[in-house]
C-alpha cells in the first residue's frame, strides 16, 4: 500500500460531552482524580467570587435594573460582568475537566442563569467539602482517643460506623455535583438539540453521497474486471477452440483442446474471484469466520486470524467487516512487499474492532479506490475508520464498527 501516511475517520462515535469533538477526533480522555479534585477546590472558591459578585454588583445595579430607562444599560454592565466570570468557568473546565465547547454566541440571560445556578452549585459543593474536612479533623481525633486509650472498642465501631456512611454519603454528593455542573455547562454552552439534528443530517447527506460514489466505483470495478479479465480469456478460449475445430491432426486438436481446457479453468478461477469480491456467499451460508479463512486461503501471503466473537453479528455488520478484511489484505498483498498479515476481529461492548497488520513498507494512501470505498462502508455505519502507516511500516487499518 503505497502513498502518505494518514488517518482517516468518519462519523465519530459520541463522546463524553456528547457531542463530537473537533475534526472527528476520538473523545478527550477523563482527568487524573487529582486534577479532578484540584478543579473541584477551585470551583468551591469561584462560587464564591459568584456569589460576592451578584452581591456587589447587584446590588449597586438593582435600582438601575427596575427602572425601564436604564435596565438595558444596567442589564448589559451586569451581563458584562458575568461574561467575565462565565470565561474563567470556561478555563477551569478545559483545563481540570478536559472539556471543550464550540466558540459560538450565547444569549446575555442564558450567561446569567448558567452562572447564578453554577454559583450555587458551587456553594453547596464547598459546603459538602467543608463536612468531608471536619470528618478528617474528627477521624483524627478518634485515632489520637484510641491511640491514648481512653476510647472502648464499642464506641469504636459506632463511631467507625457513623463516619463511614458519612464518608459514603460526602463522596457521592461531590460525584454528583460534580456531574451537575458537568451537565449544566454542556447544557449552556454545547450544541444545542437544532445542531445537533442539523450535524446528524449533514453527515448522514455526506455518508449517502460517498455510499453513492463507492457503488458506483465499485461497479466500475468490477466492469472492468470482466471486461479486461474474464472477456478476454472467453476470447482466448473460444480461439482455441476455433483452432480445435480446424485442426490438421488428431495430436494438434488434442493439444489445443488441452490448451482450452486450461483456459477454462483459468477462467472460472478468475470469475469466481470476481464474484467473491462483489460478494461472498459464504456470509449467509458459513458466517464471517469461515467468509474470512477464504480470504486467508485466497491470499498469497500468510495471515493469522484472531476471531474472537461468541455471538452472530447483524447481516450489515458483517459485510463491512469482511470487506475491511478483504480489501485490507488485497491491498497489502499487491503493494506492501509484507511477509506476514494479522487479522484481529474482537467486539469491545457494542462496538465491532476489525484490525488488519501487516509489515510491509508502509505509505498507504488514503485517497486510494480501495481505503475510500472502506470508508464510505464503514462510514454509512457510523463507524471510524483509522490507517495508519507511516513510511517503512508497519500499515495498520482498524475500523470500529457500531454492532450493538
Amino acid at each position: 500500500m503505497q502513498g502518505d501516511s494518514a488517518d482517516i475517520t468518519t462519523h465519530p462515535l459520541p463522546t463524553a460531552l456528547g457531542f463530537a469533538q473537533p475534526g472527528g477526533e476520538p473523545p478527550t480522555p477523563s482527568p487524573a482524580l487529582p486534577l479532578r479534585v484540584a478543579g473541584i477546590l477551585l470551583g468551591c472558591l469561584t462560587a464564591l467570587l459568584g456569589l460576592l459578585y451578584f452581591v456587589v454588583v447587584g446590588t449597586l445595579l438593582g435600582p438601575l435594573l427596575l427602572w425601564p430607562r436604564t435596565r438595558r444599560h444596567a442589564l448589559a454592565a451586569l451581563t458584562a460582568g458575568a461574561r467575565r466570570l462565565t470565561a474563567l468557568e470556561h478555563r477551569r473546565r478545559s483545563l481540570f475537566f478536559r472539556e471543550h465547547f464550540p466558540h459560538r454566541p450565547v444569549p446575555d440571560q442564558r450567561i446569567l442563569r448558567y452562572l447564578a445556578t453554577r454559583t450555587y452549585a458551587g456553594l453547596v459543593t464547598g459546603i459538602v467539602v467543608g463536612l468531608l474536612a471536619f470528618g478528617v479533623v474528627l477521624a483524627g481525633l478518634l485515632v489520637a482517643s484510641l491511640v491514648r486509650g481512653t476510647l472502648d472498642w464499642q464506641e469504636l465501631f459506632t463511631q467507625g460506623l457513623l463516619g463511614g456512611v458519612l464518608l459514603f454519603l460526602d463522596v457521592q454528593g461531590l460525584l454528583s455535583l460534580e456531574a451537575f455542573e458537568g451537565r449544566l455547562a454542556r447544557e449552556y454552552f454545547g450544541p444545542s438539540e437544532r445542531e445537533l439534528m442539523r450535524q446528524r443530517i449533514d453527515e448522514l447527506a455526506t455518508s449517502r453521497a460517498a455510499v453513492l460514489q463507492a457503488v458506483d466505483t465499485e461497479r466500475r470495478r468490477i466492469e472492468r474486471d470482466l471486461h479486461d479479465g474474464v472477456q478476454q480469456r472467453l476470447v482466448a478460449l473460444a480461439m482455441l477452440l476455433g483452432r480445435a475445430r480446424r485442426g490438421r491432426t488428431p495430436e494438434q486438436t488434442k493439444s489445443l483442446l488441452e490448451q482450452a481446457h486450461k483456459e477454462s479453468q483459468d477462467v472460472l478461477t478468475e470469475l469466481r474471484e470476481v464474484a467473491w469480491r462483489a460478494y461472498p456467499t459464504a456470509l449467509d451460508s458459513l458466517g464471517l469466520q469461515e467468509a474470512l479463512a477464504g480470504v486467508s486461503e485466497r491470499c498469497s501471503i500468510p495471515i493469522r486470524m484472531d476471531f474472537a466473537l461468541t455471538h452472530p453479528l447483524p447481516a450489515s455488520g458483517e459485510t463491512a467487516a469482511y470487506f475491511v478484511v478483504s480489501e485490507s489484505v488485497t491491498n497489502a498483498a499487491k503493494h506492501s512487499a509484507a511477509t506476514e498479515i494479522l487479522v484481529s476481529v474482537r467486539k469491545h461492548g457494542p462496538v465491532l474492532v476489525v484490525r488488519v497488520e501487516d509489515n510491509g513498507v508502509g505509505g498507504a494512501n488514503p485517497a486510494g479506490s480501495g481505503l475510500t470505498g472502506l470508508q464510505s462502508r464503514v462510514g454509512a455505519l457510523d463507524g471510524r475508520l483509522h490507517v495508519h502507516s507511516p513510511f517503512g511500516g508497519p500499515t495498520t487499518i482498524t475500523a470500529e464498527l457500531p454492532c450493538a
